[in-house]
């Protein structure tokens, strides 16, 4: 499917999980109010798109343990293609036949399935640019590519060293990596350990992939070796904050049994900010050290239909106690899940599963602390910053359980919540709650169609 008019439409990644999605977009008068209700005549009429025309906008919603990819047209609603990534389809022959078996390929042998989240498009100056969308595997821990001028898989990675995969693949401002959190620690070196020493012998390594700006190859460019917390998602930071990645986490009590207990003690966990820009300057001043690791790497070439494997053998792995300034823990109350990062690069928005309210914290006090070396305590060569020199404000009881937050790019910030079944709309800066709306279903991402497009052309002065 080759139409690149339409792909420049491709201005929003929809992040779904099993949790389930919303999606905001303009509401018609109330039922009986001039017939422009859900039950009024037109309803059908102001999503409908005529043969031949496109949808405003494609939304590419993950399948869960489907493993694949689904592309819906909005407003319309039509299922346009289910692409194959991690699991075999019979339909189109993915995995069955001998051209696309290598892409299934991993280090445990051919794996037909996977639990995939988290489509996120590549990135031009912060805007969606269309030209790739990736997509975890959050079992086998792997990170798949789709070609959007074919909409077919053209390659899938496996992250070494990580035990689930949850946290990516974010990308970074300019696509220059594709970001991959382990979910939980590992032995490392991986070895076989008992798990009762699981806080001495385990590790967290968050991975870096690097994307070719050309051909969009993938390669492992290093890891970061933190902790055995549980890295729960990421975003990378935009604007002022370019250069930084933020990565959530939760069981910093470093427990192995009863987790649902034993795993939300601690008031607050932390927020992982990671300066992968100083990351590379460490990895060119060679500081750091060479891990054997197994994993393979899957290609599938579009000139001679066949895929085939590469098998990596070595990891450069980074270590915080040696590279001072890579990373900084942000205390963040309690187990969070979702990290976001508001349009202008500003504000990151910590949403504790476990806490009242939200804290979202600010990028420029961030810096002004690190700057003043306004450290709690360290953890394994991890200065812990002060909270209070932090933190940007807190939304006070907005509901319970917020996951995701997504911004309208008008000062407005939208957050799920999957306990109280709702999503609602606070304000950026003032942080007060000003609306919200319920669910029927414990909702879990969102999205916004368009709204980097429309940050981007407030931007643009009058007449350009």
């Amino acid at each position: 499917m080759k139409n690149h008019s339409a792909i420049k439409k491709f201005l929003f990644a929809c992040l779904v999980l099993v949790a389930g999605s919303a999606l905001f977009q303009g509401c018609g008068k109330p039922p009986g109010a001039g017939g422009e209700g859900v039950l009024g005549s037109d309803a059908a009429s102001r999503v409908y798109i005529k043969p031949g025309e496109y949808d405003e906008f494609y939304a590419f919603l993950s399948g869960g343990f489907s493993g694949q990819l689904a592309v819906y047209g909005i407003p319309s609603g039509r299922l346009l293609k289910v692409i194959p990534v991690f699991s075999v389809d019979p339909e189109k022959g993915h995995g069955f036949n001998e051209e696309t078996k290598p892409l299934l390929n991993t280090s445990f042998g051919f794996v037909p399935w996977d639990d995939a989240h988290h489509p996120e498009l590549s990135q031009t100056n912060g805007q969606t640019d269309g030209r790739w969308i990736f997509i975890n595997g959050n079992n086998t821990p792997r990170v798949a590519r789709i070609d959007l001028s074919t909409f077919e898989t053209v390659e899938i990675i496996e992250i070494p060293n990580s035990g689930g995969n949850h946290s990516s693949p974010f990308t970074t401002e300019n696509t220059e990596y594709v970001v991959a959190g382990t979910r939980f620690g590992v032995p490392f070196p991986q070895k076989d350990v008992a798990i009762s020493s699981y806080a001495e012998n385990f590790k967290g390594a968050l991975t870096y992939i690097s994307v070719n700006p050309e051909s969009g190859d993938m390669n492992i460019a290093f890891q970061v070796l933190l902790p055995a917390f549980d890295y729960d998602l990421a975003h990378s930071g935009k604007g002022n904050s370019h250069g930084w990645t933020f990565f959530t986490s939760y069981n910093t009590e470093l427990k192995n049994t009863l987790l649902e207990v034993n795993a939300s003690q601690n008031d607050k966990d932390f927020i992982a900010a990671v300066n992968w820009k100083k990351a590379e300057e460490y990895i060119k001043a060679g500081k750091f050290k060479e891990v054997p690791s197994r994993y393979f790497d899957n290609e599938y070439s579009e000139s001679t239909h066949t895929a085939v494997s590469k098998i990596g053998d070595k990891v450069k792995v980074l270590i915080p106690s040696e590279c001072p300034g890579l990373v900084y823990f942000l205390p963040t109350p309690k187990s969070p899940h979702g990290v976001d990062v508001d349009p202008t690069g500003e504000y990151i928005v910590g949403a504790g599963k476990l806490s009242a309210d939200l804290t979202v914290h600010s990028f420029s006090k961030m810096m002004k602390a690190i700057e003043n070396e306004a450290f709690e305590t360290t953890i394994d060569g991890v200065p812990v910053l002060k909270y209070e020199d932090v933190v940007a404000g807190v939304v006070t009881k907005p509901g319970l359980g917020p996951l995701h937050t997504e911004f309208d790019g008008k000062g407005n910030a939208y957050t799920t919540f999957f306990i109280s079944s709702e999503v609602v709309k606070w304000k950026l800066g003032t942080w007060e709650v000003v609306d919200r709306g319920p669910c029927y279903y414990s909702v879990g991402h969102l999205c916004i169609p368009g709204r980097r497009l429309q940050a981007a052309r407030r931007q643009v002065p009058p007449g350009a």
